[in-house]
């Protein structure tokens, strides 16, 4: 998969180092994937949440930040649309960034 950016993936972990090691791990899982549809990402990831729009939840650091991404499954690309604390994510509309 195409990713687009981890530039925020980088400005948050330098932000929270401790979760730098998690949101690369998550980054390379990802762009190796090839993933199709929802489903797919559900088999690897139990805890993510699907969202409608195209958009996933994922749990970074055992769920102590979060990672919102929306998926074109037909182009095979990734945008990160959020990536913050518990608190963070809590503040926004996760169907809406």
């Amino acid at each position: 998969m195409r990713i687009i950016s981890i530039k925020r993936l980088k400005e948050f972990w330098e932000i929270y180092p401790d979760s730098e090691d998690a949101c690369q791990a998550w980054y390379a899982e990802a762009k190796a994937a090839t993933w199709k549809n929802p489903a797919e990402i559900k088999e690897r990831f139990g805890s993510a949440s699907i969202l409608k729009d195209s958009r996933v939840v994922f749990n970074i650091c055992g769920n102590k930040y979060r990672l919102i991404v929306k998926i074109n499954y037909s182009y095979s690309v990734i945008y990160i649309r959020f990536v913050g604390t518990h608190k963070e994510y809590d503040a926004i509309e996760a169907e809406v960034v």
